[in-house]
């Protein structure tokens, strides 16, 4: 995609006046929306789906919060109005499968929304990225990250929560990079710090932040880039690099960013 060029995002409500029916749904999300570096994750997600001739839609004015932080919280009442509001929404558009760049989205809506009545097809976008490419629908074309060496952070809504350790991987992988692990990895990984709402409140008291363990723990492996699947995390994995004041030695990087970077639209 040429530099500034602009991909056009419809709306489920603009094809729906259109009676056409999107291969899938992209959640953007509450970060994915507002938060101003959380954005460019979610263009690097338009940009693979727009590569790989996805015909997708995004909720647009019409998403709201899943309640994810509300329940963790322990607002269980709030979780309720939020997620029937989005279920309604969803079902009103006969949406059958989602994609999302949060872990805490695909998280709630994967487990939590079926009870409510709302049952789909949810994919978090390293899982879905990961199938594009084993299908030849995306193709990695070398790329300013080859040969360097990266690791991965498990968010833990997508490793711990859900078993998905493999795909961001394997995404990875792909663009011919050594991939490092940190010693607290996968099924043992370590939380960035902003799970369970706690993103929202001040810290409480302790010895070291939670996000300061974690980037130690990456800066030990000699990584050059620190690559996550969730903007929470990019949040604090980012904080911690600036903390130690490594901003220009080591980036903090979605996988979606990666691998928006070293594919090009088919022709």
């Amino acid at each position: 995609m040429a530099e500034g060029e602009k991909i056009p995002v419809p709306t489920m409500a603009e094809m729906a006046s259109k009676g056409e029916t999107p291969e899938v749904l992209f959640w953007v999300g509450c970060a994915g929306s507002f938060d101003e570096r959380a954005k460019k994750i979610t263009v690097a997600i338009v940009r693979i789906l727009n590569n790989a001739g996805i015909k997708f839609a995004v909720l647009g004015t019409e998403e709201s919060c899943t309640g994810d932080p509300a329940k963790r919280a322990g607002n269980e009442f709030l979780f309720q109005m939020q997620a029937m509001n989005n279920i309604t929404i969803l079902n009103g558009y006969g949406v059958k499968k989602i994609v999302t760049g949060c872990p805490h989205c695909f998280n709630t809506i994967k487990n939590e929304y079926p009870s409510l009545g709302g049952t789909y097809e949810v994919m978090h976008h390293t899982s879905f990225i990961n199938d594009l490419i084993k299908s030849g629908r995306i193709t990695i074309e070398g790329g300013s990250y080859k040969g360097k060496k990266i690791v991965f952070h498990d968010p833990c809504y997508l490793g711990r929560g859900n078993g998905i350790y493999e795909a961001p991987r394997e995404v990875i992988l792909e663009m011919d990079v050594m991939l490092a692990e940190m010693q607290r990895n996968k099924h043992k990984s370590f939380c960035c710090g902003a799970g369970g709402a706690q993103m929202f409140k001040e810290a409480e008291k302790g010895d070291k932040e939670v996000n300061i363990e974690r980037t130690e723990e990456a800066m030990k492996t000699g990584a050059e880039v620190i690559a996550t699947g969730c903007p929470f995390c990019m949040t604090m994995m980012t904080d911690g690099v600036k903390h130690f004041n490594k901003e220009q030695n080591i980036k903090v990087l979605d996988v979606a960013e990666l691998i928006s970077e070293v594919t090009s639209k088919k022709a």
